[in-house]
């Protein structure tokens, strides 16, 4: 009865470790540079998101010259706050 619910156990915490590493956005930034990273002979590259930047003219400001290119954070919020309320008029 132990072994069963060890596998289980093992299994479950193994899942869960694979998809905490497949968050590459950084939600709090709306822009993000995709980095390629070679790998040498043989390939293997290791490619990433570095979603630290403000703006588009930001990210290919640090993206020039790199193998790296520029696009929108598509897990930002843009939109996210309500418009302001508007006061009612005051009727004399």
């Amino acid at each position: 009865m132990r072994l069963p619910f060890l596998t289980l156990t093992a299994i479950f915490t193994l899942l869960g470790a694979a998809d905490a590493s497949a968050q590459r956005y950084d939600p709090a930034y709306p822009v993000c540079m995709h980095r390629y990273v070679g790998g040498g002979p043989g390939g293997g590259g290791s490619d990433y998101f570095d979603c630290s930047f403000t703006s588009l003219e930001q990210c290919r400001a640090t993206a020039s010259g790199l193998a790296a290119t520029c696009d929108l954070n598509p897990y930002y919020a843009f939109n996210e706050s309500p418009p302001p309320r508007r006061r009612p008029k005051k009727v004399h």
